[in-house]
Formats: structure tokens, C-alpha cells, sequence
């Protein structure tokens, strides 16, 4: 007899925000899907690093403003203490500054707090997969800011914006409303990028920006 299938575990969250409200109002969501569980909350950032010691969850939700001790600092800290543990950044915060802040301290998503509830569901399980995630729009815009030292491997502009927001999370229809252009612009895009830098998949294509700090 076949054995009996097991299903996944769920994705845990521990959700950081010092508004009970708001704090409700993403555990109604988050809870809204089979597979996450919402194991508790924190106010602050030293009961959020308290929390993530003790459930070790697979994401912390973390907002930016927080009374005591600054959330972007105590990024790498988290980090440390939960290796296994995504964070997702939620936020009113639209400063592009502050978001690479935050992913190059290292978190896996940087989501704005006007975005639309499947953003949010879609950072969680990006983050949970150890994935990065940024709201489209906001993306965009950090994408269009050209790195320090020019770009590299001769990169046109607009490859370079392609391949930003592929090592953003995004996918290539995703890119395509961002940026107001067809799939099939996209893909040529892309292709382009994959043909000067010689990476042949979405994953070394991520790797490749890390490596080259276009998403810093």
C-alpha cells in the first residue's frame, strides 16, 4: 500500500508593528491562507527579536518605525539569531535609500503599506522560499537608478532595469506592467542580459546582480 501523504508544513510568520490594530488586520490576512500560521506578535524590535528567538518562524513581518530601538539596525542582529527566519519589511516608508537599506542589511522584501494584500501574501511566501520580493511599482523605481560605477558587462539601461527587477522578485509579466512595455519586450530584454552576462537561469541571473551590487 502507498504511504500516506504528508502535507507541507505550514510557512510561520511572527508579525512586528506597533500598532495593535494594523497588527490585527495582518494577522486576519495572513491567517486567511491554508498555509500560514501566525505563531505571535511584537511591538517593538527587542520583543520582535525576542519572538523570532523563541518560534524561530520562517518570515518576520517587520515594520520600519517602531518606538526604541531602529528596525533597520536590528536587521542583520535578527538575522544572526534566526538564520532559517525571512523578513519582510512593511512600511509606509516609499524612500528608496531606506529600501536598500533594508535589503542590503538583509532583508528578503521591502513592502509598502498601501500596497494591495496579495503583494504582501506573495512577499511572505517569497521570503519563506528565501526569495526576494518588492512591490512592483516601488521596484521600478529602484531599478531606474543607475549603479555607482556605470553598468556592467555592457548592459543597455534598459537591460539593466530588466534584470534589476528579475533579482527583485518579480516576473516578467510583472515587469512588463511596470514598466509599461510587452511580455514579449521583456523576455527580448532579458535575453539580452542573459546573452552579455552568461547566465542561463533566473537564479544566476539573481546571483549575478547580488554579486555585481545592483540591488543594493
Amino acid at each position: 500500500m502507498p504511504e500516506p501523504s504528508h502535507p507541507n508544513p505550514p510557512i510561520t510568520i511572527v508579525i512586528a508593528d506597533d500598532h495593535q490594530v494594523i497588527r490585527a488586520g495582518l494577522r486576519m490576512l495572513l491567517e486567511g491562507e491554508e498555509d500560514f500560521e501566525v505563531l505571535d506578535e511584537a511591538g517593538d524590535v527587542v520583543t520582535a527579536l525576542r519572538k523570532v528567538l523563541a518560534y524561530r518562524p520562517r518570515v518576520l513581518v517587520l515594520d520600519l518605525n517602531m518606538p526604541g530601538e531602529e528596525s533597520i539596525p536590528a536587521i542583520p542582529q535578527i538575522r544572526e539569531t534566526s538564520p532559517e527566519t525571512g523578513i519582510v519589511v512593511l512600511t509606509m516608508q516609499d524612500d528608496p535609500k531606506l529600501a536598500r537599506a533594508a535589503l542590503r542589511a538583509g532583508a528578503l522584501g521591502y513592502v509598502l503599506k498601501e500596497a494591495t494584500d496579495s503583494e504582501l501574501v506573495q512577499a511572505v511566501r517569497s521570503a519563506a522560499d528565501g526569495r526576494s520580493y518588492v512591490s512592483p511599482e516601488f521596484g521600478a523605481r529602484i531599478a531606474a537608478e543607475p549603479p555607482l560605477l556605470g553598468p556592467p558587462d555592457g548592459l543597455s539601461p534598459r537591460e539593466l532595469e530588466v534584470l534589476k527587477l528579475i533579482a527583485l522578485g518579480h516576473t516578467n509579466t510583472e515587469i512588463a506592467a511596470s514598466l509599461f512595455l510587452s511580455v514579449r519586450t521583456i523576455e527580448s530584454h532579458r535575453a539580452g542580459a542573459q546573452a552579455k552576462t552568461g547566465c542561463g537561469s533566473r537564479a544566476e541571473l539573481v546571483g549575478y546582480a547580488r554579486e555585481h551590487g545592483l540591488i543594493d
